[in-house]
């Protein structure tokens, strides 16, 4: 009998340890939707896979756009529209949510032009991801075409109508497109080699389901 109880009792306490307690769970919940000084938290992961995942949406409809007939044009533009003003707020959340986070530290040992080169490549990216549906919204504006989310609300214009406006602001998007695709080929390029030329985990912190090779956060 006392044989028994035991192994009731070593049962149960397995049992215990298998599934936490819900301190244990707050504490795990917490420690997975904020950043660290190791990994980069669910919120973040999710804000960055977003935005990424709508700049490939962006191409696709710019792509489209160009050989599409007229009213074919006027809805997938409007679209383009919709989803960069998505990524414009997406890209104030992101930055908000850094500021209020830890930021993962960068490798021990990158040399200084490596980690110069990951901070610009990061700072370029928030500018152009700022100046990219800014400089959209205000080509519309001068346009004289309103500026809505998809269809729910009109947002106001940036700008008054102006033609030469309007081709400057053209010119100015379109070399923004360009810098933006050169700097995410950059920071592509830095991740990839990362993850095998270093072998380090800087690309997995920002993945999700992964662990850092530095172990879990205690």
């Amino acid at each position: 009998m006392q044989r028994a109880g035991g192994g009731q009792r070593s049962e149960r306490g397995a049992r215990c340890q298998q599934f936490p307690t819900p301190l244990h769970t707050h504490k795990l919940n917490g420690m997975t939707l904020r950043n660290t000084t190791r990994r980069w938290g669910a919120v973040a992961q999710l804000l960055h896979w977003l935005i990424v995942a709508l700049i490939v949406v962006q191409v696709t409809l710019a792509t489209l756009a160009d050989d599409a007939p007229p009213l074919r044009r006027l809805t997938l533009l409007a679209r383009h529209k919709s989803f960069g003003l998505t990524i414009l707020a997406l890209a104030l959340l992101r930055l908000a949510w850094r500021w209020a986070n830890p930021t993962p530290e960068l490798p021990t040992t990158l040399k200084p032009h490596e980690r110069a080169l990951a901070r610009f490549t990061h700072v370029m990216l928030y500018a152009l991801l700022f100046a990219m549906p800014l400089s959209g919204w205000m080509m519309t504006s001068a346009r004289g075409f309103p500026v809505s989310w998809f269809g729910v609300f009109q947002l106001p214009d940036l700008v008054p109508k102006s033609k030469p406006l309007y081709e400057a602001m053209l010119t100015t998007h379109g070399a923004l497109a360009c810098a933006l695709g050169v700097v995410v080929a950059l920071h592509v390029a830095g991740a990839l080699m990362h993850h095998f030329v270093k072998r380090d985990d800087v690309l997995r912190r920002m993945l999700p389901f992964t662990r850092s090779a530095q172990g879990s956060e205690k």
